[in-house]
């Protein structure tokens, strides 16, 4: 079993935050597969980034509080207290954007070049960023 969960697994309703809580853990045991990468890039928006926007949590805070342990019911009430508690309608538009990230937007170009450097380029039911990831772990798109 792949060591990351699904992109599309939510915390608290909100989609990828279980993924990055996932990752954090894992980089810091020295795990994280190959390829993989943790927290930001500077110039680039990355989905950990995303993440933290929305809950209004700055990136090196959360990784702490994700390193001190907890669950993820735990850590996501640490990022309401300390950040922002976003309403049910703005998850719902969130989950929506994230769900859909790379089909037809303006990062469909790097998740074209994403598909084909993973060597997917010829698989047409993978259109999303959450759907490359899952089939790259072993999941049905």
């Amino acid at each position: 079993m792949f060591p990351l969960r699904s992109p599309r697994h939510k915390v608290g309703g909100i989609n990828i935050l279980a993924r990055i809580i996932d990752k954090i853990r894992l980089d810091a045991q020295g795990k994280l597969p190959e390829g993989y990468h943790v927290g930001f890039i500077e110039g680039k928006r990355t989905f950990d980034d995303r993440v933290c926007r929305l809950l209004g949590v700055e990136w090196e805070p959360f990784k702490a509080r994700v390193l001190q342990g907890g669950t993820d019911e735990e850590i996501l009430d640490w990022c309401f207290q300390n950040g922002r508690r976003p309403d049910a309608e703005h998850i719902a538009i969130w989950n929506g954007f994230m769900e859909k990230r790379g089909w037809n937007d303006e990062a469909t170009a790097g998740f074209i070049q994403q598909r084909a450097e993973a060597g997917l380029a010829h698989r047409e039911d993978i259109v999303t960023f959450f759907d490359l990831m899952d089939v790259e772990e072993g999941r049905k798109p």
